[in-house]
């Protein structure tokens, strides 16, 4: 049996990393990715699959709220704030890929933005340990992918 898990092995790393690590180039390079991300995630506000995933929704409350992008009255618990905002960065399938088998901004920009400001009425997150948590999860996203041979197998679009 191998001494160390694949998650454990993420968990270890990702423990050790710190905004230091993050160079201008993958600061720059992270900015555009969120910023388009954003753009995509508030044109796909106004579809139909957005409209009914806030109606699913609805029904969920909690202590703590996140915003739904597009609808700043509408706040949800972060998981589904999180939920509504990625369905809306992949509603128009405009959201960044590198790969047919992901869309890495659309999945995790939605739960570190929920996430931060679930912990922001808490604690005050940095914009550079939020630039940190999407770069993080842009690393997980496509080492995951590296695991998976069907994700791998998947025919080039282009």
């Amino acid at each position: 049996f191998p001494s160390q898990t694949i998650t454990g092995n993420f968990a270890n790393v990702i423990h050790g990393l710190n905004a230091n690590h993050l160079t201008d180039r993958v600061i720059q390079r992270s900015k555009r990715m969120i910023l388009d991300t954003l753009g995509v995630g508030l044109l796909g506000t106004s579809t139909e699959i957005c409209h009914k995933v806030m109606q699913y929704s609805k029904i969920y409350s909690s202590d703590t709220s996140s915003t739904t992008w597009g609808h700043l009255d509408f706040r949800l618990p972060p998981l589904y704030a999180a939920f509504v905002n990625g369905v809306a960065v992949h509603s128009m399938d405009f959201d960044d890929t590198w790969h047919p088998a992901t869309h890495p901004s659309g999945a995790v920009l939605p739960a570190v933005i929920a996430l931060s400001e679930a912990f922001s009425q808490k604690k005050r997150i940095s914009g550079l340990d939020l630039l940190l948590a999407f770069n993080v999860g842009i690393e997980v996203q496509g080492r995951l992918l590296r695991f998976s041979s069907e994700a791998r197998n998947i025919p080039k679009r282009y």
